[in-house]
Formats: structure tokens, sequence, C-alpha cells
């Protein structure tokens, strides 16, 4: 392990108390809140063009549901990611609220297999810390890095907004050549 992979390692453990104390002080506020900041983020952007790839949350990581259905009641058309193996970037299948989902690996939820393959034009994304700058600290996969790089080489005008509480914002997180930065940063309090 390198010294960034220790760095990062350390980072991930406070970042997931951090989060967790987080969500738990927000209580069931916390995806209504987080919607409605979402929604002033992207206000002026046209909804009925974008595929918006949203993500099943995970324990007390930040609750994209809300936001997702508001941004389909305005007309964008909404995917969800399958993890399609170790090393590879994911998949979107489409999906609409009140869709059933089929268990995924690391505990995700995903559309099922013969559901519609999507392109994301826009890409909301789970993180576990953020900084000033754009920088996500992840899980440690990559998926979402490779994914970004991906998309963003097929099409520049993709976009990632990260999903996160107020408090996961630490002052500079240690990144590398791989790391893809996120081009908004949304939480309860509004764009970060």
């Amino acid at each position: 392990m390198t010294p960034l992979d220790q760095q990062k390692a350390l980072l991930r453990r406070q970042a997931l108390a951090r989060r967790a104390a987080a969500r738990a002080a927000l209580g069931a506020d916390a995806p209504a809140l987080l919607a409605r900041a979402g929604l002033a983020a992207l206000e002026g952007v046209e909804m009925a063009a974008q595929v918006v790839a949203g993500y099943w949350p995970l324990g007390d990581e930040a609750d994209p549901r809300p936001l997702m259905r508001a941004l389909a009641a305005a007309g964008a058309a909404l995917c969800l990611p399958v993890v399609a193996g170790r090393g590879r970037p994911l998949l979107f299948r489409r999906w609409a609220p009140g869709q059933r989902l089929e268990a995924g690996p690391h505990g995700t939820r995903h559309p099922a297999a013969g559901m519609e393959a999507l392109t994301p034009t826009l890409l909301l994304v789970p993180l576990l810390a953020f900084d000033g700058s754009g920088g996500r600290l992840g899980y440690g996969g990559g998926f979402y890095d490779r994914t970004l790089a991906d998309l963003r080489a097929a099409d520049p005008g993709v976009r990632a907004l990260g999903l996160a509480f107020a408090a996961q914002r630490v002052d500079k997180l240690p990144l590398d050549r791989f790391d893809q930065r996120l081009d908004l940063i949304v939480t309860e309090t509004g764009v970060a």
C-alpha cells in the first residue's frame, strides 16, 4: 500500500464517522433538504435533454431519491448504475421511481438486466468526503473515477454533481491522476 493509499484509507474511516453523525443530526429531513438544494443548483438546466444517473443509497449516504423523482417530473430520463465487475466502469440502466430493483454486489441495488442501457449526461455521485476544488473521496474501488473518465472522454459536456452533507467537507483531499473531480457539490445547505 502506497503512502497515498494509506492516507486515503485513514481519511475514509474518519469520513464515514463524520457522514454518519451528519446524517443522524439531520434526521428524516435530510433527503428533502438535499433535493431542494439540488433543484436550486440545477435551475435553468433543460431536464428534458438530460439522462440523469442517480444511485440507490447505501447506509447513511446522502439520499438522492427525492431529487431523482423531481428531476424525472421535470422531464429527465433516469438510470441507475450497475457494477459490471472489478476494475471496470459502471453501466447504467433505465429506471423510473417505483420500478423493482435487483440486488447487486457491495450491497447495491440496480434495475433488472432487461432494462434499456443509457448513457448519462448528468451523474449524481455519492461520496465520503469532498474539498473546495471538487475533489471527491469515494470508497476506493475507482468505479466512479473510471466511469467519469470514459464518459467525459466521449462527451466533454458530461457533468458530475456530488451529493453530500456539509460536514463531509475537508480542507484538501490527497488526489492522484486517476481521481475525477466533481463539477458541483450540493449539500443540505446549498452548493458547497
